[in-house]
């Protein structure tokens, strides 16, 4: 018996990769990183693959997609009401720093909310004794379309209810990273609980739907154990270490321009597919989120969710000059190849190649 068992642990062991095999690679094949959904769900699927707090009812009067979409777009040229619009979301403009695009605003008591939306998704947001917060609805810009315009008052009975559609993404050709959509079903209903949307079990700021949705632990407000809540965390998921390669990933991270802190933005994260190590273990400027690269792996919604708009692969060694390392990274619209050596204390890179899209 001791003897099968170890040859399970030698076979587990042999099946285990390493540092080596998640941040390097030898051959010139490339980490396919860019999101695709080759077909797109179902109304079916949708609903079979639905969140369990999510209730959808069907609508005998509703407003669909195809006028909400033309009346809302309309409604953003006017530059009367569009002034009108930035004052009425001022409030919310401040509070959270610009990090999303509003809607439907209501005052209930000493409380008002709002819709937001984001690259990551739709937000429920709030601010009660000129406090903050945002909670994640978990529906994903692929499957659902909520109205711009909502004819209903979106908090009513203990519940968070948008009118909306069922839809599928659409690739616009010649538009690299640019999507539209399609209502697939019209009139709908979305309902969720304030209880389910507000629950936060380990109470670090991020609703219990935000956490399950992108691979945080809902029920640990400190995921990587680094003394940091989840919540203050530029990189929540894993310890920042610190060494050559570590720095190298951190020189490689987007740049912007116009934002001098991050740690205010609470709620915009930067998305990577990568296994390494090294690249996992940086100390970011800015808050990143990482998926795993086996698809299996990864969370329901950021399976059929895009959510990445930048790469860096894996390193590639020079066997020539041992000193030097290949590296890519990408956006929506390039790629650019970079060569590296590590001297006296620092990485010298060194663009190679870059493309356009």
């Amino acid at each position: 018996m001791k003897y099968i068992c170890l040859s399970i642990f030698i076979f587990l062991l042999s099946c285990t990769k390493t540092v080596e095999d998640r941040c390097f690679i030898t051959t010139e094949d490339k980490i396919q990183n860019a999101y695709k959904e080759d077909n797109p769900y179902t109304v079916n699927q949708i609903l079979n693959n639905k969140p369990r707090y999510l209730e959808i009812v069907n609508l005998a009067k509703y407003r669909n997609f195809k006028k909400d979409s033309i009346e809302s777009g309309r409604f953003w040229d006017n530059e009367e009401i569009w002034k009108a619009h930035i004052e009425e979301f001022k409030i919310f403009q401040k509070k959270f720093h610009d990090e999303f695009g509003f809607s439907s605003r209501q005052e209930v008591g000493n409380t008002t909310y709002a819709l937001g939306s984001n690259k990551l998704g739709y937000w429920l947001l709030k601010i009660q004794d000129n406090k903050p917060s945002a909670y994640f609805l978990g529906l994903s810009f692929s499957h659902y379309y909520i109205n711009k315009i909502q004819e209903q008052p979106m908090i009513k009975d203990g519940f968070l209810q948008l009118e909306g559609s069922l839809v599928k993404i659409i690739k616009v050709g010649g538009l690299p990273g640019y999507d539209d959509y399609s209502a697939i079903e019209d009139g709908k209903l979305f309902k969720i609980n304030l209880k389910d949307l507000f629950k936060d079990s380990d109470n670090d700021g991020y609703n219990d739907i935000f956490e399950k949705s992108f691979g945080l632990n809902e029920n640990n407000r400190d995921t990587d154990g680094d003394g940091v809540d989840d919540f203050n965390d530029l990189n929540p998921m894993f310890r920042s270490e610190n060494n050559k390669f570590v720095q190298l990933y951190e020189m490689l991270l987007p740049q912007y321009s116009g934002i001098e802190n991050f740690r205010n933005l609470h709620y915009s994260f930067e998305f990577f597919i990568s296994d390494c190590d090294y690249f996992h273990q940086i100390n970011p400027s800015l808050r990143v989120l990482f998926l795993p690269e086996n698809e299996e792996k990864q969370t329901y919604y950021t399976r059929v969710t895009d959510v990445v708009d930048h790469g860096v692969s894996k390193l590639k060694r020079d066997h020539e000059a041992t000193d030097y390392y290949y590296i890519e990274t990408w956006g929506s619209s390039y790629s650019s190849d970079y060569s590296a050596v590590f001297k006296d204390g620092k990485w010298i890179l060194k663009n190679i190649g870059s493309t356009v899209i």
